[in-house]
C-alpha cells in the first residue's frame, strides 16, 4: 500500500487537507453531474476529449503531459451502491457482514491496482511510488460498485446462479504529482459480464471478471497516455 509520506511534502499536505471533502464531492459523483459535463460545462477549467471512448473524459488543453515519463497510482477509493448489504441479505438471503465489504474493499482495490500496473508497465510506463517532476499521479475510485453474487467465504461452496457478476463506475483523476494541479479526469461505467444465458458466480468467477473490466479499462488509459505522452 502507497502512503503518504512517501510523498512530497506539498503533495501529502494536499492529500491530507481535502481527503474528505474530496472522497464526498468526487468519489459520490452523480451520473447527472457527470451528464452535466459531457454537455461542456466544467468547473475547474477542463475541457472535453472530443474522441473519448468512455462515458466522460476531460483534459486541461494548456497541460504538457509530454513532461510526465513516470505514472503513480493512488490506492483506489472503492464504495458500494446505496443499500447493497441490505439488499443482498433481504432479497438474496445472504449474511453480508461489514467486515465482509471491508475484504471486498480491499480485494478490489488490490486487483485494481495490480492489473493497472502490469498493463502500464507492459506498455513502457514506469511505476514509482515517490513524487517528482516528471511523474503523472493517477487518482482512482470505483464506485457503486455492485456485486451480483458476493461470497462470503462461508463453510463450504458458494455459488449463485446468475446472468451477470456486477458492474462498477471507474472514476479517476490525473494531476501534476507535485503541484498536486488536476490535469485530467473521465469516468465510465461497465458491466462484468451481460449475456442472455445463466451461469454460476462465485468469488473465482467474479474475480476473473472484475480482472476482464478493470483490463479493458487500463488499455484505454494506455491509448489514452500512448496519444499525449511523448515517450523515450
Amino acid at each position: 500500500m502507497f502512503k503518504a509520506s512517501k510523498y512530497t511534502k506539498n503533495f501529502s499536505k494536499l492529500l491530507a487537507a481535502t481527503s474528505f471533502a474530496l472522497c464526498a464531492l468526487c468519489f459520490t459523483f452523480p451520473m447527472t453531474a457527470f451528464a452535466e459535463e459531457a454537455e461542456g460545462i466544467s468547473f475547474d477549467g477542463l475541457k472535453p476529449v472530443d474522441d473519448s471512448v468512455v462515458y466522460m473524459a476531460y483534459i486541461d488543453p494548456e497541460a504538457d503531459f509530454s513532461v510526465f515519463k513516470r505514472v503513480m497510482i493512488l490506492d483506489p477509493f472503492v464504495s458500494f451502491t446505496s443499500d447493497w448489504q441490505r439488499d443482498q441479505n433481504r432479497n438474496r438471503r445472504r449474511n453480508i457482514r461489514a467486515s465482509d465489504m471491508e475484504r471486498i474493499k480491499t480485494d478490489t482495490a488490490n486487483l485494481f491496482r495490480d492489473i493497472f500496473t502490469e498493463q502500464l508497465e507492459a506498455a513502457g510506463y514506469e511505476i514509482v511510488h515517490q513524487a517528482d517532476y516528471d511523474v503523472l499521479l493517477l487518482r482512482p475510485a470505483i464506485i457503486d460498485l455492485n456485486i451480483t453474487a458476493p461470497d462470503t467465504m462461508s463453510a463450504g461452496r458458494s455459488r449463485t446462479l446468475s446472468a451477470t457478476a456486477g458492474a462498477a463506475t471507474l472514476y479517476v483523476e490525473l494531476f501534476d504529482s507535485v503541484s498536486g494541479t488536476i490535469i485530467g479526469r473521465a469516468a465510465d461505467r461497465k458491466a462484468a459480464r451481460n449475456t442472455a444465458s445463466m451461469s454460476w458466480s462465485n468469488r473465482v468467477t467474479n474475480r476473473q471478471e472484475a480482472s476482464r473490466m478493470f483490463r479493458g479499462w487500463a488499455d484505454t488509459l494506455v491509448a489514452f497516455l500512448d496519444k499525449h505522452y511523448t515517450k523515450k
